[in-house]
């Protein structure tokens, strides 16, 4: 019985989109390394507890997201079914498991280096925020994206126990390309929002600014991976990644139109997974290859 629900935890928190950000983190993770200059070891123990981390830190945000959007959830028609307003899980299970990943990341972060976990806290406390955003800022999806962008900065402490700004530039793409796709999936909900008086960009824009701000901020994206290509040094295949991603996402924003959103889940789900899986496939390749000095 608990093994079956937690089963329904993972399927409640989505738990496979765990792959939209962890690319981005292991291409800082990656970045980081070859700022040391490959260290012969720890390099896979160091690899392992920034994923365990990643997972552990999206699994307790999006839980506790779930809980405080319940009531929420359970008035929209497009998400009345989740587990928590459909009575599959109770708020206590669902507590629990926020509880026990929350405890995992600590663990894990304790296990990179001191300053992963002294900055614990305020990764956790920057996610669970999240989840009250919309109930006062249009500001929201930029919120969701630095949950996810700073990701790729926590990487880089835990492989060299210091921030180096450059990879801010990382952040800050991750930050763009979140709220955008956000802005994009939360078109759906335009009704929803204006009727319940909650924030979003649809909801102050209407759908079509809102789309355009979903590109102004893919934009941005791309304008932050060339800062970071340009002030790293990266090699050829970098920068083809970068070109790989624009393609991408100009073909997602040509999957949804301001009175056509039918294919905004395969513009949030699929294309997403191909940005950040082939991002990290380019760039870890331009790693390996093109090293500093070989």
């Amino acid at each position: 019985m608990i093994w079956k629900r937690f089963l329904l935890a993972l399927e409640m928190i989505k738990f496979e989109h765990s792959i939209f950000a962890l690319p981005f983190a292991l291409t800082g993770a990656a970045l980081a390394f070859r700022q040391q200059g490959f260290p012969a070891q720890g390099v896979l123990s160091k690899a392992l507890w920034i994923v365990v981390a990643m997972v552990a830190a999206r699994s307790a945000a999006m839980a506790f997201n779930r809980i405080v959007d319940t009531a929420i959830d359970g008035r929209n028609p497009r998400t009345k079914a989740r587990h928590l307003p459909a009575g599959l899980l109770s708020r206590g299970f669902a507590w629990g498991f926020v509880v026990l990943t929350a405890a995992a990341f600590f663990f894990a972060a304790a296990q990179l280096n001191r300053l992963c976990l002294r900055l614990a806290p305020v990764a956790l406390a920057i996610v669970f925020f999240y989840s009250f955003t919309k109930r006062f800022t249009s500001f929201s999806h930029l919120v969701l994206g630095l949950s996810l962008g700073i990701a790729p900065a926590a990487a880089w402490i835990a492989v060299t126990g210091a921030l180096d700004p450059r990879i801010l530039w990382l952040t800050g793409a991750v930050m763009f390309w979140t709220a955008g796709f956000d802005v994009i999936y939360s078109c759906q909900d335009y009704d929803f929002d204006c009727a319940e008086s909650l924030f979003s960009v649809p909801r102050a824009l209407g759908i079509a600014g809102a789309l355009r701000v979903a590109q102004a901020m893919h934009a941005l994206m791309i304008l932050c991976l060339g800062a970071l290509a340009y002030s790293l040094h990266v090699g050829p295949l970098a920068l083809a990644g970068i070109a790989a991603v624009l393609a991408l996402l100009i073909y997602e924003h040509s999957l949804v139109k301001p009175n056509d959103l039918s294919r905004v889940n395969a513009a949030f789900f699929t294309m997403n997974g191909w940005v950040s899986m082939l991002f990290f496939f380019f760039w870890a390749a331009d790693i390996l290859l093109f090293r500093p000095g070989a």
